[in-house]
C-alpha cells in the first residue's frame, strides 16, 4: 500500500544554480562560512506526464523521487516567460510535494490513473546546510557538477551568494532540463539518464 505521509502545497521553490563549480574550493568555502555537511545521497527519479504530453506543454511535470531516507511525489511547473534556448532564467518554480511510502507502488499508481513515464534519472548529491539555507552539490550523468542553493526567501539566497563569494550575475534560475540543454543534451531524447548508461527513447 502506498501511503501519503505529508505534504507541501503551493510553495514557491526558491533556489538558484551555479554551474561548472570547483568542488574542492566550494567545499572549503562552505566550511569556512559555517555550513555543516548533512549527508551524501543517491537519488532515483521517474518523471511522468499524460500520453498527450499536456503537462509538458505547460512546462510542468510529475516527479517521483527516491531520496534514500524518504520518497517524494511532486508536481513542478516552471513560472514566467520560458525561453526555449535553455539559457534564460525562469521567474520561479511552483512545487506541490507529498511524501509517500513506496517508490515502485507509487509509480504503478500513476500509471494506473493514466500517466505515462517519460524517463528515469539518477543523480548524486552532497548537502550542506547553514540555518535554513541548503547548499547541494549535484552530480548528474554526462554534465559537470553544479551547486544548487535553496533558501526560505530571495534575501536568503542573496546572502548565501555573498557569503560564498559567488558572482550573482552567474546564478541560474532554471531546471536540470535547461542545464542539460546548455551542454547540448536534450534530456527528453532519453528514456534513461543514469551513470551506468544513457538510453535513447525508442
Amino acid at each position: 500500500m502506498t501511503i501519503i505521509k505529508g505534504y507541501n502545497i503551493n510553495m514557491e521553490e526558491i533556489e538558484v544554480k551555479f554551474l561548472d563549480i570547483d568542488v574542492a574550493s566550494l567545499t572549503k568555502q562552505l566550511k569556512k562560512i559555517g555550513a555543516k555537511k548533512v549527508g551524501s545521497y543517491f537519488y532515483k527519479r521517474r518523471v511522468f506526464d499524460y500520453p498527450d504530453l499536456r503537462l509538458n506543454a505547460l512546462h510542468a511535470w510529475v516527479r517521483l523521487r527516491d531520496e534514500g531516507d524518504k520518497i517524494t511525489l511532486a508536481y513542478k511547473q516552471r513560472q514566467g516567460v520560458i525561453a526555449s534556448d535553455g539559457k534564460s532564467n525562469d521567474v520561479s518554480m511552483k512545487e506541490i510535494e507529498v511524501e509517500v511510502s513506496d517508490f515502485d507502488e507509487t509509480a504503478e499508481l500513476l500509471r494506473a490513473i493514466g500517466l505515462k513515464e517519460k524517463f528515469y534519472e539518477e543523480n548524486k548529491r552532497i548537502r550542506y546546510k547553514k540555518g535554513a539555507t541548503e547548499f547541494d552539490i549535484d552530480t548528474w550523468p554526462k554534465i559537470p557538477t553544479y551547486l544548487e542553493i535553496e533558501a526560505k526567501s530571495w534575501a536568503g539566497i542573496d546572502r548565501a551568494i555573498k557569503e560564498l563569494g559567488l558572482d550573482p550575475e552567474k546564478k541560474k534560475i532554471f531546471s536540470t532540463h535547461q542545464v542539460y540543454k546548455l551542454y547540448g543534451i536534450e534530456e527528453f531524447d532519453y528514456s534513461r539518464v543514469a551513470f551506468d548508461k544513457m538510453v535513447k527513447q525508442k
